[in-house]
């Protein structure tokens, strides 16, 4: 895995402590909804029955698990139930904690290959932590010693080209750009040229933020794709969408319309400290049967973590 998290050099003393929260207490509000939760709900029950499991239903699906999963879920525990393979409530516990382990996607890292340049097309509504996120990435791919470049794609907002030319400002980072209103497609294209030209590493793609359902927007989106394989066939190399965590089960729609129309290769979940909706992850990669690349869990860029499902299932419930 690329280890992109190296500590700021002299940091504040907020920013240290908020370096030693640990991702449990980042996920505090889907910990207290999700695990806390379950243990009320299994601790001093002596048997496995139906009551139990109606009730272990609601919790999940309360807790943005998503009633297909959660169903898949349920019906492994009536299973084992029925075959006495569970004998206690730890065992119960135990199980539930691995069923929903199992559901994400394990293939989570994203290395980049050595084709130069490793073209990452960045998609999702307004609002999802988009553009801060290619910030982000860009940040923590250059302190790995990669050179990046970014394409703002997004010609609709000139606030989105703003912010993105901050952060090549901040970073020394070129950020290829043109008006307002300009095609897409040719941003990404005049970049994708630049970055061959200057032999950059990596070539992040913002693009304009559009609901799933702006068929006029997602067709740009194509195009978008389209334009880089007449010149190379293997990109973008990646195609992550940004979903906000606290959006819930809307996320899990978002994430199945990109995916029909523009087939994405990676998930990026945003703003997971501030919610109790966290179990939506389980749901997503259920679904999607896609990796999670990185999730988001707080403001610094050391709080856009690459997904581990084995941390994050602990963090919930360990």
């Amino acid at each position: 895995m690329l280890n992109f998290f190296k500590k700021k050099q002299n940091p504040s003393l907020k920013e240290e402590e908020e370096q030693k929260l640990s991702l449990r207490d980042r996920l505090f509000k889907s910990k207290k909804k999700l695990g806390d939760g379950l243990s009320s709900l299994v601790i001093g029950k002596k048997k496995i029955d139906e009551d139990l499991l109606e009730e272990l239903e609601v919790l999940l699906i309360s807790s943005d698990v998503g009633i297909q999963t959660t169903d898949k879920v349920i019906e492994s525990v009536r299973k084992k139930a029925s075959r006495k393979e569970l004998k206690d409530e730890d065992s119960l516990y135990q199980l539930i904690k691995l069923e929903l382990e199992s559901l994400l996607v394990t293939d989570s890292d994203l290395e980049p290959s050595s084709e130069i340049p490793f073209v990452i097309l960045v998609v999702g509504i307004n609002g999802a932590g988009k553009t801060t996120t290619i910030g982000k990435l860009a940040k923590l791919f250059q302190g790995e010693g990669k050179s990046v470049m970014l394409a703002a794609g997004d010609t609709f907002r000139a606030a989105a080209v703003e912010q993105l030319q901050v952060w090549g400002e901040r970073n020394d980072i070129t950020v290829i750009a043109q008006k307002t209103g300009a095609d897409a497609a040719s941003v990404v294209y005049d970049a994708y040229q630049s970055a061959i030209a200057k032999k950059t590493d990596i070539l992040i793609a913002d693009t304009a933020g559009r609901l799933h359902t702006q068929d006029n927007l997602m067709q740009e989106l194509e195009k978008i794709k389209r334009v880089l394989k007449k010149h190379n066939e293997n990109a973008p190399h990646e195609t992550l969408l940004v979903i906000d965590g606290g959006s819930g089960q809307n996320a899990v729609q978002q994430a199945n319309e990109f995916h029909k129309s523009i087939n994405l290769s990676g998930l990026a979940i945003t703003k997971l400290d501030g919610t109790a909706k966290g179990g939506v992850l389980f749901s997503i990669s259920d679904a999607l049967k896609l990796p999670i690349r990185f999730i988001g869990v707080g403001e610094a860029i050391e709080d856009l973590k690459p997904f581990n499902s084995k941390d994050f299932v602990d963090a919930l419930f360990d």
